[in-house]
């Protein structure tokens, strides 16, 4: 990390850290604490499509396919087995890995929109299965009396307990994210991303960077997914369909798909915004999110952070 870098993150720690002092009084907008568990959530996968899509620039629609299997499979485990939840959570990265791996081998060597239709497809099959198999999942109904988490033995139960615990992860995987872009696989996944054939003749491994990303950004996605389960103890198919996918695309493309700070605050942004006045349109959902899909890529195509002086953007990832 760079020493800008630095100094955003303990500016945007210490303001993560005082936030629910400052709202939680007010009874207006107490609710904002529950807002920003479920940004902190959906960061982490966002944190992973930066990784894939912006770095990389391998188009992926799976990621709530990816976000699902985590979900169902602390669910499953949990709620079924009995399992801890801390150790159904890596179950659950385990299988996004290698459902991701076994899916990336063969749709990586494919590019642009043949890509994005392969994960896409992907992500309809996911969903299919989490809606029909009854038996597992719950089926259309979905699942309830999921159980929480606990840390040193006492369950959580408040919302500020839970934005912390998320909010320090969010920070880790940040601070993962950061050391991989700027270690020699970063540098591959730029090159990668500016001209494969390049850099395929300068003797980078493009197939096998292109599947590692691919599986990690999966295993983002997945441990994400066991958050929200565990804090919504409940879950239902509709939760991880197609337009999940493009919610968090559009998260990231918001802030900025080259940017790890930009996809932190399109995140924040696209769930405020969302929570508090897209919901109003739910009948237009579709429309709605395509039309601001629509007005970024003309109007913000490098989001959010394009707008900071170049100066200070060139000396910032």
């Amino acid at each position: 990390m760079t020493p800008r870098d630095w100094r955003i993150f303990v500016i945007t720690a210490l303001f993560i850290g005082f936030f629910p002092w400052v709202v939680q009084p007010v009874k207006a907008i107490s609710h904002y604490v529950d807002v920003m568990v479920f940004a902190g959530i959906f960061t982490i996968v966002c944190l992973g499509i930066s990784l894939l899509m912006g770095y990389a620039g391998q188009i992926s629609m799976a990621q709530a396919a990816f976000f699902g299997i985590g979900a169902y499979t602390s669910g499953i485990l949990t709620a079924r087995f009995g399992l801890n939840p801390w150790a159904a959570m890596p179950a659950g990265a385990l299988l996004a890995a290698l459902v991701a791996w076994v899916v990336g081998i063969p749709a990586l060597r494919l590019k642009g929109h043949y890509l994005a239709m392969a994960t896409l497809g992907f992500g309809v099959i996911v969903h299919i299965v989490l809606s029909e198999e009854v038996a597992w999942t719950g089926g259309p109904s979905g699942m309830v009396d999921i159980p929480g988490l606990q840390v040193v033995g006492l369950k959580l139960k408040s919302e500020l307990g839970w934005y912390y615990l998320v909010w320090t992860v969010v920070f880790l995987v940040l601070l993962f994210c950061f050391h991989i872009l700027h270690s020699r696989v970063g540098r591959a996944l730029r090159a990668i991303h500016e001209e494969e054939s390049a850099a395929e003749a300068m003797g980078v491994p493009t197939a096998r960077y292109k599947v590692q990303v691919f599986v990690l950004s999966a295993v983002l996605a997945s441990l994400a997914g066991s958050f929200y389960t565990h804090y919504v103890t409940c879950l239902n198919p509709s939760s991880f369909n197609l337009m999940w996918s493009i919610r968090f695309i559009l998260m990231v493309m918001v802030g900025g798909m080259q940017s790890l700070w930009g996809a932190l605050l399109g995140t924040v942004l696209m769930t405020f915004v969302g929570n508090e006045w897209l919901h109003v349109f739910a009948d237009f959902e579709v429309l709605v999110y395509g039309a601001i899909l629509l007005l970024v890529a003309l109007f913000l195509p490098k989001g959010l952070v394009s707008l900071v002086p170049r100066r200070a953007a060139a000396r910032s990832i």
